[in-house]
């Protein structure tokens, strides 16, 4: 009389259990694989071709640094380079400073 009919229930069968907890995961997959292809994979093939664009700096490129400086390219060494932002002016920068390089003829 006082007892809900919640009690009177028999327990689910174990195949139903294990079901339910696999549709529980599958919104965290489905998370996972969205923020992979939104967020994750950009950042990568953009790091790659800023690694390709760095290791293919050559002297005479004209360039333009995090800092937003403009200059040609003079000297190259294995992690740093050395640019001229004026004439008689040059500044020597880490190669991972350079975010863009240029057409040839930009700085005049």
């Amino acid at each position: 009389m006082f007892i809900s009919s919640a009690f009177a229930q028999t327990a689910p069968a174990a195949g139903g259990d294990m079901q339910s907890s696999l549709m529980g995961m599958l919104p965290l997959v489905l998370m996972f694989v969205v923020l992979y292809f939104v967020m994750i994979r950009p950042q990568m093939k953009k790091a790659k071709e800023h690694k390709n664009m760095v290791e293919a700096l050559a002297k005479g490129d004209e360039v333009v640094t995090a800092g937003g400086l403009l200059g040609k390219v003079t000297k190259l060494t294995e992690g740093f380079l050395t640019v001229e932002i004026s004439t008689g002016v040059e500044v020597q920068l880490q190669r991972s400073a350079v975010v863009q390089v240029l057409p040839k003829g930009t700085i005049k």
